[in-house]
This record gives C-alpha cells, structure tokens and sequence, in this order.
C-alpha cells in the first residue's frame, strides 16, 4: 500500500508554535487531492528543530486525522540509535503504518555501522521501516549492497532513494528484490525512477502540487509514461524553483500563495528572498496552480 505519491509533510508553526489546527486542514486537503500517503516529520516536516514532544505531537495528529484512509509514514530517523528506537516505538504506539528512518547524519558510520543502526530498529519494535538514503545531507551514502543484506530482515520493506542517482533503482532491485519498495526521494528524477522499476514518490512538491504529483504517479504505475511526461514538464519548473533556497521554505512559500498555510519556519532556515518567492510564483503559474 505504500506506493504513489506521498507528500513528505510540511509542520505548519503559528508564531513559533506548533498550528495543529491548519496540520488538520492539510492532512484533508492532501486526502482531496489524491496524495497517496502521508510522511510527518522529515526533514520537510522541519524535524531537526522540532522538540521531541513537538515531533510526537505532529505524528500522533496526523495518523488521528488520517483515520486509517491513507497510510502514515512518519519521520524516527537520527544520527543516535537510541533516539531512533525512541521514535520508532511512538510512532508504532500511536498507530503509524510505516517509519521512515534516515541513515544517520554526520557521524559517517560504516557501512557496518548502517547495518547495526538499522537492524536495532527494526528489532526494537513491529513496525515496517522505509530506509531513507540520501548522502548529500547524510554524508553517508548505503550502498546497494548494504541495502540488500538489511533486506533481508522482514520489515525492512524499502527505500526512500535521494541520491538522484537513476541506476540505483535497477542496482537495487538486483541486491534487495523486485518486491522491495523503492522511492524517489527527488521531485525533478520522480518520472524516470518509475520507469527504473520504482512505484512512488516522498515528495516535497506535492506540498504545493499534490493533485498534479498524484497524477504523475498514477500515469506512470499505468505504465504511460507519454502523460506523465507532459505532467513532468508543468512541475518541472516548480522542482526548481522550490530548491532554490532550502526546499522547505519554498514549499510553505507555495503553500502561502494557494492560502494553506504560512510560510513561517523555524531558524537557522529563513523565508524565502524575493527573487526566490517571484521564481516559486512563476513556476506555480506555470504548472496551472494560479494565474
């Protein structure tokens, strides 16, 4: 069920805190408009400057106001295995379908040491883990042969796969399994990875533009890729625009313009500069989002 396209989830704040109420409003507007799931607190979801409670909170209200239509992917990655284990089993205990876990940033682990971050959390609890491989924030990159032993473990069930790069997907698919689920974790290659063998999409521009991206997604698992490609040119230009500055602020900046949310984000990052906002602004006119 973990396929398509699947928004990787803005944390709407409201003078520093957190705004559940418009959480709310998102999670039923990505529901309208055909999102096929749901990922809270990644790194879009601005959990490196989330408190552990606040992280907490977002999932526990986004899988209460999922209700089960739609699954949940929520964000218990870190670069501390015992916090990863921490967020895993909250995340299993309030009802999530799936965790996302990234591979742990900064302190450059092996790759044994992936193997023994990754294989605690999946021992730690019954949840399905989503690996989230993406080497230009991580500094650690799994390799396809790593992935392939963590396989093995029975809800190790696929791949978030950030590296942009397209071979992965086929390299992959030898090392873990034509069943293991792979997903792009970069908007502008999310049409090819498809064609590759992947089945979806964590998307940070299906913030602004879930009902195009959802579109995309159910062209390419009908396997038309000559629709999905026109879809590809109209977003094209917003995956761009949208990480010109950190992907983040260019989502809730999009979001802003459509009256979802605001565009308020949590320092270090800052809102966007203006020749950024007129670029997100074109690339929405662009695609068909506003005028």
């Amino acid at each position: 069920m973990i396929k398509g396209s699947l928004p990787a989830l803005v944390t709407p704040f409201k003078n520093g805190e957190l705004d559940l109420d418009t959480l709310k409003r998102l999670v039923e507007w990505h529901i309208e408009q055909g999102s096929n799931g749901l990922v809270p607190v990644g790194t879009t979801g601005e959990s490196p400057t989330l408190t552990h409670r606040e992280h907490e909170t977002v999932v526990e209200e986004v899988v209460k106001a999922v209700d089960g239509r739609i699954p949940v992917i929520a964000g218990a990655g870190s670069n501390n295995t015992a916090e990863t284990i921490r967020l895993m089993r909250h995340a299993e205990s309030v009802g999530a379908d799936a965790a996302l876990v990234v591979t742990p940033y900064y302190n450059k682990p092996t790759q044994a040491g992936l193997i023994a971050h990754f294989t605690a959390a999946h021992d730690c609890c019954d949840l399905p883990i989503i690996i989230y491989n993406i080497p230009p924030r991580s500094v650690v990159d799994m390799t396809p042969e790593t992935m392939g032993e963590l396989a093995k473990l029975p809800r190790i069930i696929g791949v978030k796969d950030a590296t942009g790069d397209l071979a992965r997907v086929s390299m992959q698919r030898i090392t873990c399994g034509a069943d293991f689920i792979q997903l792009s974790g970069e908007d502008p290659t999310a049409h090819g990875f498809n064609a590759q063998g992947g089945t979806g999409c964590i998307s940070v521009t299906a913030n602004v533009a879930p009902k195009l991206c959802s579109e995309l997604q159910q062209a390419c698992a009908a396997g038309d890729y000559a629709t999905a490609l026109t879809i590809q040119d109209r977003l094209m230009p917003l995956h761009k625009a949208i990480f010109t500055e950190p992907g983040l602020c260019g989502a809730k900046y999009g979001m802003s313009v459509l009256g979802l949310c605001s565009d308020e984000v949590r320092s270090p990052l800052i809102t966007l500069t203006e020749p950024t906002k007129a670029k997100v602004r074109d690339a929405m006119v662009h695609a068909g989002l506003i005028n």
